[in-house]
């Protein structure tokens, strides 16, 4: 095998094959704490090259984040298929249920709004047409009393 073909195979472990042998996982993340503490540019270096090489494990063959959020949103297959297209068109239908309870909640929400604004707007142009007054035209308070001023 050429170090082309194992550079495109997977990137990670050529790269690791040139840089040498390497030290546990741990290690490398306690070696990167110590360069943030004594310089963080330091420490950013050894994050940089514990990325580029992949000593922190890569994702280069299941990263793929479409897929990734489809499989997470599934959730694991159970081995029938029967059943698992049963979970699916459930899943898609309860999510079609809540998006029209979200909206059928954000109707009520503006209905109730504007309910509360027509009142509002009542109130207040009832009070400008009376002169201050609570509409029985006298300037009289709720209660037959006069209001204060």
């Amino acid at each position: 095998m050429t170090a082309a073909s194992m550079a495109r195979e997977n990137p990670a472990r050529h790269s690791r094959e040139w840089t040498g042998p390497s030290l546990p996982k741990p290690a490398w993340i306690a070696i990167m704490v110590l360069g943030f503490i004594v310089f963080w540019p330091i420490g950013l270096a050894i994050l940089g090259f514990l990325l580029f090489t992949g000593r922190l494990g890569s994702c280069a063959d299941s990263c793929d984040w479409v897929s990734m959020k489809s499989r997470m949103r599934r959730g694991p297959s159970t081995g029938n298929a029967a059943f698992d297209e049963y979970r699916e068109e459930t899943l898609r239908r309860l999510d079609e249920e809540r998006r029209e309870f979200a909206m059928f909640m954000d109707r009520l929400r503006r209905a109730k709004d504007q309910a509360e604004f027509d009142q509002f707007m009542a109130e207040r142009n009832g009070g400008f047409a009376g002169g201050g007054s609570n509409g029985n035209g006298n300037g009289d308070g709720p209660n037959g009393k006069p209001a204060a001023s």
